[in-house]
């Protein structure tokens, strides 16, 4: 999750075409948009391939946007929807619920391919049908969540998937080339195809790169801080809400936050386990940053082998206005860091997209469960819900790893709601992010985290913080007033009501129906819908981790091996993927997609039940102070009060209650990893793998 001055959820590019933009109207042989003249063509509209952004508002017309028939070129990758589709589901889901009397009867890799992967024939097929429209195949992958990828003319492509192409505003706002209407297939296929990408050109991707830019600068945290909650008071200080308030924590220890999560108590180290990490590209001094800040904190580095790499072969967009490689090495040091730390005898892999987009994701979780790499994946990568490209690639991916035993983890995001009236540009409407908002994966929220002097833990409350400036006497705060929109926004745990996906069965009987029936629109949907996240651990920057990595130092000449505060759901999702590396070590096998468990743990001691005043009526506030400019320690530092627990305003807000609510789902670890001892006596089936908040 990229930090810069203020705090933003990493947003994935959308997948676009990887050759030239024709920035005009293409109107060669193409359907009509309408369902009646696709189906009286013998065609089925494939949904989600008529990008959301694409509207008459923004479609750009007249002499300047038109090309002659059969200019510019597309490349296009169709998604196969492989063998029994529904089936994939239903097993799916039958494995990873207690109760059930296939729970735990995971696949092999080799078994869930020949059950549900693509077969040669639906392949031959597809590729008979876009060839036969002049399109070319350069690449077919025959695994679960696979494809075929073709490239040809724009009057090829309008052929081939009966579309008309047009001339639009895109989303960052250049001027981009998308379908008019949705693709569409003929009648005989279109129940192999999941779904199209690339007939879009919102990102235009680079040319492959031999080799990744050098790190950043690193944000410098500026004291004082306290080496746990409470140690130091801010005396010195205005007093707020009747009080002195603690100075901010220095970052915990990954030793102070297995304490706090319960992880020490439980004895488990991860020890037999492997957990993967997905990002896009990959630190040149990962390993090295990881063993030299285990050593730091007082932890044990890697030992040789159990650290390893499966990178792409080349890397694309790796410019600043592209997907920016060098702000992706502090998000994936974070996550490989934050694992080993909740899990020091967990192996631990680490999977570097070739890009930041959606394919190139896909292909690497795909290559995860081809390959079956790891039995927990954490990934701290998202987008707003409604410019995720290839929803239905992700949920096969997901639904095929959970017949193995995988389980897929992912930060909820860090704007609360995306809402762009606060720090979400890329949004252009109150929603969930996605892929955590997908039914078949662990969404972790985020939250502000009360570590005492002796590692125990104290409380939490949502993360969500307002920012208060110090009056320019010294002797107040500006305005503290929770709730005054005046007041500076800085980043919360995403969170918040699907508008795609009902309610899955595991939240049944314990997301509250009125909660899962309110719309981020305001309305009220008939059927509950899925709500995330669905668990929480430690995000907020203030109480984040110590994390250390190689970066340039304040004279941005030399490079550096520091230590600096780290946050973000990103930190979440990575400190829930090491406890259930414990977890898993515990129950003595794999649990795989962990949702149906967590549900089944709600009313128990497994987990903090996080609320927005864990003291009672009152918050919770801390003090900070920061440099002028972070990343070279210049100029006068800057004294704020820090709110806690005000997660979103107005129509975004996500207050954590007691129960399951938006902000924290269910809640953070407590005894989660003892839960798992009694399920040692049934070992069923047989097992066979957003740049981080520094402000």
């Amino acid at each position: 999750m990229k930090q810069l001055t203020r705090s933003r959820m990493r947003v994935l590019a959308t997948a676009g075409a990887a050759l030239a933009i024709a920035t005009g109207v293409m109107t060669a042989a193409a359907a009509q948009s309408s369902p009646a003249r696709v189906a009286a063509l013998g065609r089925v509209a494939i949904a989600g391939t008529k990008p959301a952004w694409a509207t008459a508002k923004s479609q750009l017309r007249g002499a300047a946007a038109k090309v002659a028939a059969g200019g510019g070129t597309v490349t296009a990758t169709v998604y196969l929807a492989g063998q029994d589709p529904s089936g994939l589901a239903a097993y799916a889901a039958a494995v990873s619920t207690p109760g059930n009397a296939r729970y735990g009867h995971y696949l092999s890799a080799g078994q869930a391919m020949a059950r549900f992967g693509p077969t040669g024939a639906q392949i031959g097929a597809v590729e008979g049908w876009l060839t036969g429209a002049g399109l070319r195949v350069t690449g077919v992958s025959d695994e679960i969540g696979g494809y075929v990828r073709v490239s040809g003319s724009v009057a090829q492509a309008a052929r081939a998937f009966g579309v008309t192409f047009g001339a639009f505003r895109g989303p960052d706002t250049s001027v981009d080339r998308a379908p008019e209407e949705a693709a569409s297939a003929p009648a005989g296929l279109a129940a192999d195809v999941l779904t199209v990408s690339g007939l879009d050109t919102a990102r235009d991707m680079m040319r492959p790169q031999d080799a990744l830019p050098p790190p950043g600068q690193n944000y410098w945290d500026a004291g004082p801080c306290s080496a746990y909650w409470g140690q130091k008071i801010a005396t010195d200080e205005p007093t707020a809400y009747g009080f002195y308030q603690p100075w901010t924590t220095c970052g915990y220890t990954p030793r102070q936050l297995r304490s706090a999560y319960g992880v020490a108590f439980s004895g488990m180290t991860g020890k037999g386990q492997t957990v993967a990490v997905v990002d896009a590209y990959a630190s040149p001094t990962m390993l090295a940053d990881a063993n030299e800040y285990a050593t730091a904190t007082g932890d044990q580095p890697f030992r040789p082998g159990q650290y390893t790499q499966d990178l792409a072969g080349s890397w694309r967009d790796t410019a600043p206005k592209g997907c920016d490689a060098p702000s992706w090495y502090g998000e994936e040091t974070l996550d490989v860091e934050a694992v080993h730390g909740m899990a020091p005898d967990a192996n631990v892999v680490y999977v570097g997209a070739a890009s930041c987009t959606d394919q190139d994701f896909a292909s690497a979780l795909a290559m995860i469960v081809r390959q079956h790499l790891a039995s927990i994946v954490t990934d701290s990568w998202s987008e707003p819900a409604d410019q995720a490209s290839i929803t239905r690639v992700y949920d096969t991916i997901f639904e095929a790893g959970a017949t193995e035993g995988i389980g897929f983890f992912f930060a909820s995001g860090d704007n609360g709601y995306e809402d762009p009236a606060y720090e979400d540009g890329s949004s252009n409407r109150i929603q969930v992010d996605y892929p955590a908002a997908s039914p078949w994966v662990t969404s972790v929220g985020g939250t502000s985290l009360a570590v005492g002097m002796f590692g125990n833990y104290e409380f939490e409350t949502s993360w969500g913080t307002l920012l208060d400036p110090l009056s320019r006497n010294g002797r107040s705060w500006a305005d503290a007033t929770p709730g005054d929109e005046s007041l500076y926004y800085d980043g919360s745990s995403g969170g918040g009501v699907s508008t795609v996906y009902s309610q899955p069965w595991y939240q049944r009987d314990v997301v509250p129906r009125s909660l899962a029936t309110a719309l981020p629109n305001g309305t009220t949907s008939r059927t509950p819908m899925r709500v995330v996240p669905d668990v929480s651990a430690d995000a907020d920057p203030s109480t984040g981790m110590l994390v250390g990595e190689t970066l340039y130092e304040p004279n941005d000449r030399t490079l550096g091996f520091s230590l600096s505060r780290v946050g973000g759901t990103s930190l979440a999702s990575a400190i829930f993927a090491g406890i259930e590396a414990d977890a898993q070590q515990a129950a003595r096998h794999p649990i795989g997609f962990a949702n149906p468990v967590i549900y089944s743990l709600t009313r128990t001691f497994a987990f903090h039940d996080v609320t927005d005043h864990p003291f009672g009526p009152g918050y919770v506030a801390m003090v900070r102070d920061n440099y002028t400019d972070p990343y070279t320690q210049a100029g006068p530092q800057v004294t704020w009060l820090r709110t806690l627990g005000i997660d979103g305003q107005g129509a975004s807000a996500l207050p954590a209650v007691r129960g399951y609510d938006d902000a924290t789902g269910v809640g953070s670890p407590a005894s989660y990893i003892q839960s798992f001892e009694g399920f040692r006596h049934s070992p069923h089936g047989h097992s066979h793998r957003h740049p981080p908040h520094r402000h």
